[in-house]
């Protein structure tokens, strides 16, 4: 979560590789040779392709081959999709967080928020508790920045928002069978339903 950020693009690129009968061997020879990723570090890009696998596995591979023919801005929320999938504790972020500072008083979000999360969820998870106060910095730090690349942050003040997509484009949720995921970026209960009919 920390180490690679969004990679949006690199996913992108790298996706043929991942679709490869010959997957394995491709992927290998990526991290070594650095012909589609870009990234200089050999140590990173070993952390990228295992993330960007992690991710990969996530979600179904029809799911994937949709992704191909999306618009860069829709790709964008669709790897917003993925991270939610892959990622437990950015699931509980926006559901537990986000969603519930969106129907709020104060549609705010900010580090201290995550930080507090993680807090809470350390209480019950070990592997959570174990983590330095850096870490957890970390964390918070890097799901914001998630926020505002997918364009849930209008301002540095964090003022929430939902991101500005159509109806259209966000049938694509419904129609592979994740509508809760409209909900989760904060899309109005009445324009869901409209959503629903058009994928009927």
């Amino acid at each position: 979560m920390t180490g690679c950020g969004f990679m949006v693009d690199e996913m992108t690129r790298a996706l043929p590789l991942f679709l490869s009968e010959d997957s394995d061997a491709l992927l290998k020879q990526e991290i070594q040779n650095n012909e589609v990723l870009l990234i200089t570090s050999l140590k990173t890009r070993q952390r990228a392709v295992s993330e960007l696998n992690r991710r990969f596995k996530a979600v179904p591979l029809s799911f994937w081959e949709t992704y191909l023919t999306l618009s860069p801005k829709m790709q964008i929320l669709a790897m917003f999709f993925v991270l939610l999938k892959a990622y437990r504790l950015y699931f509980d972020f926006q559901v537990e967080v986000v969603r519930n500072k969106w129907n709020s008083f104060n549609q705010k979000v900010s580090k201290n928020d995550f930080l507090a999360a993680i807090s809470d969820i350390a209480c019950n998870d070990e592997f959570v508790d174990s983590w330095s106060n850096n870490t957890r910095d970390k964390v918070a730090s890097a799901f914001l920045s998630v926020l505002r690349k997918v364009g849930f942050i209008s301002d540095k003040d964090g003022d929430l928002r939902p991101p500005e997509y159509s109806d259209a484009d966000l049938s694509f949720f419904v129609r592979i069978g994740e509508p809760w995921f409209l909900d989760a970026i904060l899309i109005p209960h009445y324009r869901i339903e409209t959503i629903k009919s058009i994928t009927l």
